[in-house]
């Protein structure tokens, strides 16, 4: 049971609550917290906290700062992502009709419900991508293979049932053979398709719209705003969605909070350093990689962010010499004290990624000297040689 102190000054809230104070290079992961928020968005979040507002208002005022600053003609912020996802669905599906809003998402009777979606980009983000799509009532298309989609995939997947094509910007996606969004728009429009582009972890917030997409929505984890989803765009298709917030999207609502510190963050965006968090980044990088030379076992790369984003990422390679599996070396890193949490989405190849862009002032520090001692020290975890092996087990546990 968790106890309060009364003298709360020496203790942190992780601390209070029994939480783990983890070292996040794994990157702006939902199931760590997503951001460090900026002092900006929390101060936002405070002031309105207490604070009386109509909610539609308060609505207007972001869509004037995201459509300046993304290039859109309007938008909303909402709860998260994969909310974004089923509202612009379900927008596109509605149009402005009310009813049809309060009659998804069983009942489609005379709408379009069909959502063409690349196969190499039907991915799981912690829940399955089409699951947004079936949350709207509509049902997912997929178009060419796991490795490939042509053009005519797309063109012929569309017919007279299509409501929208979704387009996915993730690390998750096939990275090949897939559309790029230009060729994908181009063939859409033709047939008089909206695009929508999941954006979730992009830095990029104009490109997309300028590239052909008809609606963009982001929670823009590097924006290192609250949890939330910014749908940007054509502003019939915004509307569009925004009108969801009295169907489908009421269990998706966002509160005051969350859009008054989206809004200061999206602003604190325009002024951030970006070359000197740039800079602190690959000093933290190289920091690692000397940290690494030299260990048997081990190799380590920096590479670019596979979706264009302005950041690298240090892979590290674990072969058998170094007395390691990959997964193990992640284990052993996430179960010390701090927990050191990797980006590990990729160990069953024998390597995983440390991510620079979430780090506290010391911790990069930290990490070096923990990779360091682990992998230099004479002895090995009993689970330092497992296999990567899918376990659901712990999530069937929760709350226990």
């Amino acid at each position: 049971m968790t106890t309060y102190a009364a003298d709360r000054s020496n203790t942190t809230i992780r601390e209070r609550l029994g939480l783990r104070p983890i070292i996040n290079v794994s990157g702006t992961m939902t199931a760590l917290g997503a951001s460090i928020i900026v002092p900006e968005a929390i101060a936002a979040m405070s002031e309105i906290a207490s604070q009386w507002v109509e909610m539609d208002d308060l609505q207007r005022a972001a869509s004037t700062v995201i459509a300046r600053l993304t290039g859109g003609e309007a938008g909303f912020i909402t709860a998260c992502c994969a909310s974004g996802i089923t509202m612009a669905i379900a927008g596109a599906m509605t149009g402005t009709s009310l009813l049809a809003i309060e009659r998804l998402p069983d009942d489609t009777e005379g709408l379009k419900s069909e959502v063409i979606v690349q196969l190499g980009h039907i991915v799981n983000y912690g829940a399955p991508i089409d699951q947004s799509i079936r949350l709207a009532g509509a049902r997912a298309v997929p178009a060419g293979t796991v490795s490939v989609t042509q053009d005519y995939h797309v063109a012929e997947a569309i017919r007279d049932r299509t409501a929208a094509a979704l387009y996915v910007v993730a690390h998750h996606t096939v990275q090949y053979g897939m559309l790029s969004l230009e060729e994908f728009c181009e063939i859409c429009h033709a047939k008089g398709v909206p695009v929508i582009v999941d954006a979730a972890s992009e830095y990029d917030l104009r490109g997309f719209l300028a590239r052909g997409a008809d609606v963009v929505y982001s929670g823009h984890k590097f924006l290192s705003g609250p949890t939330s989803g910014i749908v940007a765009g054509r502003k019939d298709l915004v509307r569009a969605a925004y009108l969801q917030n009295r169907g489908v999207a009421r269990a998706m609502k966002v509160g005051k909070e969350s859009i008054a510190g989206t809004m200061a963050a999206l602003e604190a965006w325009e002024r951030r350093d970006h070359a000197g968090i740039r800079q602190r980044e690959e000093a933290a990088l190289h920091l690692w990689q000397t940290a690494l030379q030299g260990l048997p076992g081990i190799e380590a790369r920096i590479i670019p962010d596979p979706t264009g984003n302005p950041l690298d990422r240090l892979q590290v390679f674990v072969a058998p010499e170094s007395r390691f599996t990959a997964v193990g070396l992640a284990s052993a890193l996430a179960a010390g004290s701090p927990p050191v949490i990797v980006r590990n989405h990729e160990v069953e190849r024998g390597h995983f990624f440390l991510d620079p862009c979430n780090l506290h002032p010391g911790e990069a520090e930290i990490v070096a000297e923990r990779l360091r001692a682990m992998l230099s020290a004479a002895d090995r975890p009993a689970d330092a040689m497992k296999p990567a092996r899918k376990q659901s087990a712990g999530a069937l546990r929760w709350p226990d």
